[in-house]
């Protein structure tokens, strides 16, 4: 039954003129076959009220095929027909049906205002026309058929045009919402696969510039000074095994997608407490590093914390690579609600630190960028290269946390690397 129905619903949408066309000669049949002479048989005269039924169905039925195209013409051929019947005949029976149809199409598919306007007449034309042309009184129940009918069509057309709205509406809200969640996933899927970028080009950009710079010294010292030559070697297995650490910490974390495990790490690389270790690798690689604290270190959000340890890890990285020059200056400031960080060198080298080091400035301005932070590069003002960033700080209670900082001074001074 219900395949039945889904086949008949199918047909009507790909031909509607001839499952319109096949309505209208299903009405007409049904009409012309109506017993209506059973009632008040004095009203038809001498005439033959099949003969009447058939030629009169005619323009009432006929246009019904077209009413889709065009239905406030087809209701006027319809509405004219139902007329010029009741002019020869009472109207009693299903002929009514077809200025009905046609009534209902133009309140479903017709604008609002015009189609209620239209249906308005309608009823008025032919429920006046039913009742001044009846043979009994014109307040008998009897009267009212014409007007019921039509303004049921009416009313069952202005509730399917609802529903079409309504399906149209949920449909495109519908379709909204898939595009909003689908441009939502494209966008989180573009911010991991830059945060991806950054971790990636941090960590391998630190550990094989050091190693790089090693394994220039153990190249250089092979023959002259082969004791020197192994201790670089090992600063170079030593920076590998540190880069192969960080970049395992990295995939762990990229495989446990949205599993929540505790012991698992969340973050693949550590913050301002392991400044000691980052600073003592650039000092085996021959850059000294000044280190300067300003205020009192506090417990840092995660995100903060990794963030300020990748834009000094990254600009010392640059300062090694392109400055030219063993020594830089680090400067740590906590505020009462921000974190200012400064590295800068006095190297000859260009105040554009090139291309190799790019995506390495952008790195960072897109990571102080994503906790709210602001970054700034460029020449210092005694020459060299100065990268500057505030990162906003919660105003949460004092702790400790950028190891090697001095005990909970105000200001400190430290120095790492050879004298």
């Amino acid at each position: 039954m219900h395949s039945t129905y889904l086949r008949c619903r199918d047909f009507v949408r790909r031909h509607p003129y001839w499952a319109d066309g096949a309505l209208a000669v299903v009405l007409y049949l049904i009409t012309i076959l109506w017993p209506i002479s059973d009632h008040h048989p004095e009203e038809w005269s001498d005439m033959d009220p099949s003969l009447v039924l058939m030629i009169a169905g005619i323009p009432v039925f006929a246009p019904l095929a077209w009413r889709r195209r065009y239905p406030v013409a087809v209701l006027g051929a319809s509405a004219l027909g139902t007329l010029g019947f009741m002019i020869v005949g009472p109207v009693r029976g299903p002929i009514l049906l077809g200025s009905a149809l046609a009534v209902y199409t133009v309140s479903s598919v017709v604008e609002r205002r015009l189609a209620l306007g239209i249906g308005a007449i309608t009823v008025l034309i032919l429920g006046g026309t039913s009742m001044r042309l009846s043979v009994e009184a014109w307040d008998e129940p009897v009267n009212a058929i014409a007007f019921v009918w039509t303004a049921l069509a009416i009313a069952v057309g202005e509730a399917v045009r609802n529903r079409r709205a309504f399906v149209a509406a949920i449909e495109e809200r519908a379709r909204r919402a898939e595009h909003t969640r689908e441009e939502e996933a494209r966008r989180r899927v573009a911010e991991e696969r830059m945060r991806i970028a950054r971790e990636l080009h941090d960590i391998v950009g630190h550990h094989i510039a050091l190693i790089n710079v090693q394994a220039g010294v153990a190249s250089h010292l092979l023959t002259s000074s082969p004791d020197q030559a192994r201790q670089a070697l090992a600063h170079v297995r030593e920076a590998g095994r540190s880069a192969l650490a960080e970049l395992s910490a990295t995939v762990t974390v990229l495989r446990q997608g949205d599993e929540t495990d505790d012991d698992a790490p969340h973050e693949p690389t550590p913050g301002l407490d392991r400044l000691p270790e980052l600073l003592d690798s650039f000092d085996r690689a021959g850059l000294r590093v000044s280190r300067r604290d300003e205020g009192q270190p506090r417990s840092l959000p995660a995100t903060v914390d990794l963030t300020a340890y990748r834009v000094v890890q990254e600009s010392l990285t640059n300062v090694r690579k392109h400055a030219g020059t063993s020594v830089a200056r680090l400067h740590l400031a906590y505020r009462r609600d921000l974190l200012h960080i400064e590295v800068e060198d006095d190297g000859p080298g260009p105040g554009d630190p090139g291309p190799g080091t790019g995506h390495g400035l952008i790195g960072m301005r897109e990571r102080a960028a994503s906790v709210g932070g602001s970054f700034r590069a460029g020449r210092g003002p005694d020459g060299g290269f100065r990268v500057s960033v505030d990162l906003p700080l919660p105003r949460s209670a004092v702790g400790r946390r950028a190891g090697g900082a001095g005990a909970a001074a105000p200001f400190s001074n430290s120095s790492h690397g050879a004298t």
